[in-house]
């Protein structure tokens, strides 16, 4: 049974979503990398399914903080968290389908340009731990 999403609780699935994607494209900087990263990170986001797709492609884009890498974790991986709690109450089927579009998304992100650096997947890893998947996808 699903439950309708607040707009708050869309906003913090699109927190931790956008902010996932964020955290690892800042994780190796470049301008055009940027665009690519973007392009990459959107495609994942399109195939998302059910309320993750609903929260994902609705509302305004969420506000993150710009300042430093610690400020934009602090506020991203506690929305993962959030969003993940939030599906487990309202939309248990759809855990795992923010999982993989969240997952997807970074890991494109982080392979868009010029390969997956260190940082990228250092980020991605603490991505994948808060999303409770080792690097094996369990």
């Amino acid at each position: 049974m699903t439950e309708q999403l607040t707009d708050d609780e869309k906003l913090t699935l699109k927190t931790g979503a956008f902010g996932a994607v964020f955290m690892v494209s800042n994780a190796d900087p470049g301008v055009l990398a940027v665009f690519r990263e973007s392009f990459a990170a959107s495609g994942a986001m399109a195939d998302a399914s059910g309320v993750v797709k609903e929260a994902l492609t609705g509302g305004p884009l969420p506000k993150l903080p710009r300042d430093s890498a610690l400020e934009v974790e602090s506020v991203v991986l506690p929305a993962l968290r959030r969003a993940l709690e939030i599906l487990a109450e309202k939309a248990p089927q759809d855990v795992g389908v923010y999982r993989a579009v969240v997952l997807t998304a970074a890991d494109r992100t982080a392979r868009a340009h010029n390969g997956v650096s260190p940082a990228e997947a250092e980020v991605v890893e603490r991505i994948r731990g808060v999303l409770g998947e080792d690097a094996t996808g369990r």
